[in-house]
């Protein structure tokens, strides 16, 4: 341990994957794993299963939960995160029946948002978020605080002991919408300005497929990335100088699959800076298994937000990491495709001449 860091007591998690469809099951299932560990929790075990059917008290069935109970209590295990949405309801029966601090998938998200946001704007869109979901959940929130008091699902607005005062989180909520107003009002003026003398390049892409690392290669800026779900939460740019095209580049949070619809809004600055820039860098980690449901996830936010998909290059990143015939195997997409190594510069010269090109075409 480094003399300037303080060591924190990790806590443990079991996870609970209820699943419909066994298709993407294990997908789900790993993609929870990866939000536990962003989140710093030691993940002890992950349950995966198909209920017979949902239930109205508790998702998954009394008799499951009581079985889980006996795990968790065996285990000695500190937080239970289930990977489906629960109601306040739901939230609160099981928590009473396993006895030990409760939360879902929404919650770990924003959780891991609340410990990542660093701009004034990104902190409290997502202290707005956490006190959205926390309304209808607040009998749950107080049992969590009594059986911990911290941790995940406590931090960023839990952090301040919410109290639990329905006409006064609702005031809170008013207030903070004000402020976020103002700062997007302002943003968009701002970007505007910005956009009316420079293009713009957005690196767009699922989180953890290494935005970061390449936007360090194009800019050579101490840009923060690491190896982990939502490392960087807030829109982040630089101006780049390219052979004599100026541009600048934009790093976008990392999208997720079924991204809770509470926590859109918590980078909505993202969505607003990638539907006005130039050119839309996809940017895909080759070596992830699930790489093509990812590229789906993004395509789709991408036609909601009604972008020109003409405007994309897809980038296969970390081509290091396969093969020669897992190389040739990448399936192939109408946009520009590149193939590069963020991490060690491998093609980003020829990504750089792309980028070149696909900007020139729209001048």
């Amino acid at each position: 341990m480094k003399n300037n860091q303080i060591e924190i007591e990790r806590e443990s998690a079991y996870l609970v994957c209820p699943y419909q469809n066994s298709v993407d099951a294990e997908y789900r299932a790993k993609e929870l794993e990866l939000l536990s560990k962003s989140a710093l929790l030691d993940v002890v075990k992950c349950n995966m299963f198909q209920p017979k059917e949902i239930n109205a008290r508790t998702y998954i069935g009394i008799g499951k939960v009581e079985e889980i109970r006996d795990e968790v209590q065996e285990l000695g295990i500190d937080v239970v995160i289930f990977d489906c949405p629960l109601s306040g309801s739901q939230l609160r029966n099981i928590c009473e029946i396993i006895g030990v601090k409760t939360i879902d998938r929404t919650m770990l998200i924003l959780d891991i948002f609340a410990g990542r946001a660093k701009s004034n704007e990104g902190k409290l869109q997502v202290q707005l978020a956490q006190l959205k979901y926390s309304l209808p959940r607040l009998a749950t929130l107080s049992m969590n605080d009594r059986t911990s008091g911290s941790g995940v699902g406590m931090r960023g607005a839990g952090e301040k002991k919410i109290e639990l005062d329905r006409r006064k989180i609702q005031e809170d909520i008013s207030k903070l919408e004000r402020e976020v107003k103002e700062i997007q009002k302002h943003r968009q003026t701002t970007r505007k300005q910005r956009l009316s003398r420079m293009k713009s390049v957005a690196l767009v892409g699922y989180t953890n497929a290494g935005k970061s690392t390449l936007m360090n290669c194009f800019t050579k800026a101490d840009t923060y990335a690491d190896d982990r779900l939502f490392a960087t939460l807030d829109v982040l740019t630089k101006k780049v100088w390219d052979k004599g095209v100026e541009y600048v580049l934009i790093d976008t949070v990392g999208f997720v699959s079924n991204l809770p619809h509470e926590l859109v809004y918590a980078f909505s600055a993202t969505l607003e800076e990638t539907v006005d820039a130039n050119v839309l860098v996809l940017v895909v980690d080759a070596s992830d298994p699930h790489k093509y449901e990812q590229i789906e996830v993004v395509e789709t936010e991408l036609k909601r937000l009604d972008i020109d998909l003409n405007k994309v290059i897809l980038v296969y990143n970390k081509i290091d990491k396969l093969s020669e015939n897992e190389l040739q195997n990448l399936k192939k997409y109408t946009y520009d495709t590149c193939f590069v190594g963020a991490k060690t510069g491998k093609n980003i010269e020829i990504l750089k001449e792309k980028i070149r090109e696909k900007l020139e075409s729209f001048s």
